[in-house]
């Protein structure tokens, strides 16, 4: 009698569980419903508009991040739903992703997309053009190791130049193949002795697909 109670009780705590899981995403999406027309115009106040954007998303993953693109001619604006790199939340993601409602205004997209043609970036203070950035890739077990060279790397400023090296994957290959697809990731200056046969960042994506027969 007392193990048919006990499994009773489980049920039920299973039940709820879940159901406290998925009013987590549901909350942030009525939340983001009913600020739409602040999130939509962010360029009002934009410092203040991502603050509050931010601390509703860690309310359903500390990791989560966003992205915005600018107005399409379709009048809608695409709303870019990351991990911030963090492979273990990518599960916070896919829910999110999953229980994003149909809005007119919105294009939802789960992780940093690939761009085509890529972005220049800068962060830190420091600017690189993406074609001033080539690769050299490596077999690393069963996925590709990856060696990124930059004309000014030094060990100085390696945060800074790691930063915008996974920045500049994400642009390439998209968030997440990048956590998925490559094993190690480097970042060497252009003099190192591994750039010969070195390729330009534009082609990674190519020969990544290639590899992997997608």
């Amino acid at each position: 009698m007392k193990h048919g109670v006990k499994l009773i009780v489980m049920g039920i705590l299973s039940l709820f569980g879940s159901k406290a899981s998925a009013s987590v995403e549901a909350d942030f999406w009525k939340w983001f419903q009913k600020n739409e027309d602040m999130i939509f115009n962010f360029e009002r106040d934009t410092e203040n508009t991502f603050d509050k954007l931010s601390a509703a998303l860690s309310k359903v993953d500390p990791e989560l991040t966003f992205e915005f693109s600018p107005i399409r001619e379709n009048g809608k604006r695409e709303f870019v739903i990351s991990a911030g790199g963090i492979k273990n939340s990518f599960s916070s993601v896919e829910l999110l992703f999953n229980s994003a409602p149909e809005m007119k205004k919105w294009i939802i997209i789960k992780f940093r997309p690939r761009r085509s043609p890529l972005n220049d970036l800068n962060f830190g203070g420091v600017s690189i053009k993406s074609e001033d950035v080539y690769y050299n890739l490596y077999k690393d077990e069963d996925k590709l190791g990856i060696v990124l060279f930059f004309d000014n790397y030094n060990e100085k400023e390696h945060t800074t130049y790691g930063n915008l090296g996974y920045l500049f994957l994400d642009e390439a290959l998209g968030e997440y193949d990048v956590e998925t697809k490559l094993g190690f990731v480097e970042f060497h200056n252009k003099t190192s002795e591994y750039f010969d046969g070195a390729k330009p960042i534009k082609n990674l994506s190519k020969q990544v697909d290639e590899y992997y027969g997608n």
